[in-house]
């Protein structure tokens, strides 16, 4: 008898009804909804006469269109104001639990749901955005929506879906100095593409990703939409339960021990059978960077920017040309942030890096903290007044420079190394050049004001 894979796990129990040659109608135990992605269902849930069915299975924050400054003014922009106002309204009105500006939770909604407890191995959990997948890093079967989507989900708990095929990536070894968790996805993206997991729901194991924290297991699981998969999970161990233990909502006292023994059982059986499967060596894996319009396109920071025809349109809009090497380039922004990047852990690892130096005088540099509490905690551990005596700007929570929804955007023809998740043409606003790297290669270009091996200067 075939094995289940966790993914397999995971999904099957929450099955709910199978509709012949159609999708599967799921249940969803965590619904995350935001300000961009929720005012039209709710507008829906009234245009119907219904109710939120199950309101304390949602949880709201704003997060896309905050500023990040002076969050206790009201916000300048005429469309953000009005989205984050609608999001208090509908939240009021239909009874979901909101953790708005100025609340101690508020944050980006992919850092909020693991740091409080919220997000738990076997679960299934929805968002409408597409880094959904973060969540996936605990064990738990974690997708993006879209608009309608989260209109089915609030009205009935449930949404509609085909059951994706299943991808096995293993990475096994020792990652080298510098080279951190964004490296790995970075380097797995560039081998098989921005369509190379089309229709997957991908499972990461090895050695390599067993030694990773949680926090660096939440950056290749949150980039794995970036490879065209419906999302990416790693089965819950030790590392998992230490995390979660004492969180402001996960189980506790007796219900801890029932829950950490389910846990236990998520894994993928010896014998379970995946439809692709790609093996990485963690030696093979240098810090790395994107040079053209997709994640897909990366390379090691130094390499030479490959010649492809596919290449030629990207590297016009980048203005770089293929046979080129990126070191040394100079750089005016570096944006330190995101929901790939921007957890206590980031933090800390920029710190550490940039502590005792000076950000070049050609550099703006941004270090956003995923939430107000990473932003406590920055503030207890003194990592702000290290950046802050490095030049760096320590902002307030929210998706900030990841994508031109707010102020923090980048001017047209600059480029900005980028912790965050996507470069697309004006990704980080009209014009604007956006290179993908770790947060140390991030720190160490803001030092030099040029792209750097953040291996010269460990």
């Amino acid at each position: 008898m075939t094995g289940k894979t966790l993914f397999d796990k995971v999904w099957d129990q929450h099955v709910v009804s199978e509709i012949t040659d159609g999708p599967s109608v799921l249940y969803i135990d965590r619904h995350f909804i935001h300000e961009v992605t929720s005012p039209q269902a709710f507008d829906g849930l009234r245009n119907r006469g219904i109710g939120v069915f199950r309101p304390k299975q949602t949880i709201a924050t704003a997060d896309h269109n905050v500023p990040t400054i002076d969050q206790h003014l009201p916000i300048r922009d005429k469309l953000s104001r009005f989205q984050v106002q609608k999001l208090t309204e509908n939240c009021q009105e239909f009874g979901v639990e909101l953790y708005g500006l100025g609340h101690k939770y508020q944050g980006i909604v992919h850092v909020i749901g693991p740091e409080l407890g919220i997000t738990q191995p076997g679960m299934t959990i929805v968002c409408g955005d597409s880094h959904t997948s973060t969540h996936g890093a605990f064990g738990a079967v974690a997708f993006g929506i879209g608009t309608s989507e989260v209109e089915q989900v609030l009205a009935t708990q449930c949404v509609l879906q085909r059951k994706p095929k299943k991808m096995k990536i293993e990475v096994n070894g020792q990652l080298g100095r510098g080279v951190l968790s964004k490296d790995i996805i970075l380097y797995i993206a560039s081998k098989i593409s921005t369509s190379g997991a089309t229709g997957h729901f991908i499972e990461y194991t090895g050695t390599t990703i067993k030694e990773l924290s949680m926090e660096a297991r939440m950056t290749i699981c949150n980039m794995s939409i970036e490879m065209g998969a419906r999302g990416g999970m790693i089965a819950p161990d030790n590392a998992t339960f230490e995390y979660l233990k004492g969180r402001q909502f996960a189980p506790q006292g007796e219900d801890w021990h029932l829950a950490k023994q389910s846990w236990e059982q998520l894994y993928s059986d010896e014998n379970a059978e995946f439809d692709v499967v790609h093996k990485f060596e963690a030696e093979d894996i240098a810090p790395m960077i994107t040079y053209g319009t997709n994640p897909g396109m990366g390379m090691k920071i130094n390499g030479t920017v490959p010649e492809s025809s596919e290449n030629i349109k990207a590297l016009a809009y980048m203005g770089l040309t293929a046979g080129q090497q990126l070191l040394g380039k100079e750089v005016n922004h570096v944006f330190i942030g995101s929901c790939t990047n921007s957890r206590i852990e980031d933090l800390r690892l920029v710190a550490s890096l940039v502590k005792g130096r000076q950000k070049a005088p050609n550099v703006q540099a941004m270090v956003i903290p995923g939430s107000k509490q990473v932003e406590k905690q920055a503030r207890l551990e003194g990592l702000d007044k290290i950046l802050e005596e490095a030049g760096f700007q320590l902002r307030q929570p929210g998706c900030s420079a990841c994508l031109g929804m707010n102020d923090d955007k980048v001017p047209s023809g600059e480029y900005c190394v980028s912790t965050s998740n996507r470069n697309y043409e004006g990704r980080q606003g009209p014009g604007a050049r956006t290179i993908l790297a770790s947060p140390l290669t991030a720190a160490a270009t803001a030092i030099t004001g040029r792209i750097t091996d953040v291996r010269e200067i460990i």
